[in-house]
């Protein structure tokens, strides 16, 4: 059987919602939806950038715990608060996965707070960073 191991933050919103910042089952860790509080401050910065650099702080903390990185990400989640956002904050993210590629869907549904003007929630394969990656490009 798997062995699974649940990563909790100390959040008071995994508290509320019973829920772990991210589940690992075996070498598969699925971070969930992630926005751009200081776990240290509690706060929330008003510029969309550095909101997208704390959820990546954030997401790239839960990875640590668990021995992966950034870069073992295969699935990115993107919800914008914004519509009128995306393009600036997919930009943005862009930087953050540069050379990592992994899948992604980008959406405009409402958040769970004003707030919050973007959250990401990604699924992680620890060692895909460390694997041999072939691209097809069927654009030619």
């Amino acid at each position: 059987m798997s062995a699974i191991t649940k990563i909790k933050t100390g959040s008071k919103f995994e508290e509320i919602a019973s829920y772990s910042r991210a589940v690992v089952v075996d070498n598969w860790i699925l971070v969930s939806n992630t926005a751009g509080r200081n776990p240290d401050t509690g706060k929330i910065p008003e510029d969309i950038f550095e909101q997208v650099d704390q959820v990546f702080n954030n997401i790239e903390r839960a990875l640590a715990a668990v021995d992966a990185t950034l870069a073992d990400v295969v699935q990115s989640r993107v919800f914008i608060q914004n519509r009128e956002d995306i393009h600036k904050v997919m930009t943005h993210i862009g930087t953050k996965y540069r050379g990592i590629d992994p899948t992604n869907t980008a959406t405009c549904p409402p958040l769970g707070s004003d707030s919050y003007q973007v959250e990401v929630e990604v699924t992680a394969y620890r060692g895909a960073s460390k694997a041999d990656v072939n691209y097809l490009h069927l654009d030619k």
